[in-house]
């Protein structure tokens, strides 16, 4: 191999390092980072809740959200709420 190709290699690798590292935590953001995707399903587990997903049109979507927003909930919590008080009602015949 020649020397430049070393070099070039050396440059990929220093290179793909950079990208894998992320960037610094600066101006206090780690203190308000979400925890990454395997620390929050572990926490989601801990909670008791199961991921279930479901399509549903995008309207009903669109409500869901203007009302979890309008009362300061997450999406998840309103939805469950929801859910449970339409299952507790007596069907309707």
């Amino acid at each position: 191999m020649k020397k430049t190709d070393l070099e070039k290699n050396k440059g990929l690798k220093i290179m793909g390092q950079m990208r894998q590292a992320g960037s610094p935590s600066r101006f206090g953001v780690a203190a308000q980072a979400v925890p990454d995707r395997r620390e929050q399903r572990k926490l989601d587990q801990a909670a008791g809740l199961v991921p279930f997903a479901v399509k549903l049109p995008q309207d009903l979507v669109t409500r869901l959200r203007e009302r979890a927003e309008a009362e300061h909930r997450p999406l998840h919590e309103l939805t469950a709420a929801l859910l449970d008080a339409a299952l507790a009602a007596p069907p309707a015949d």
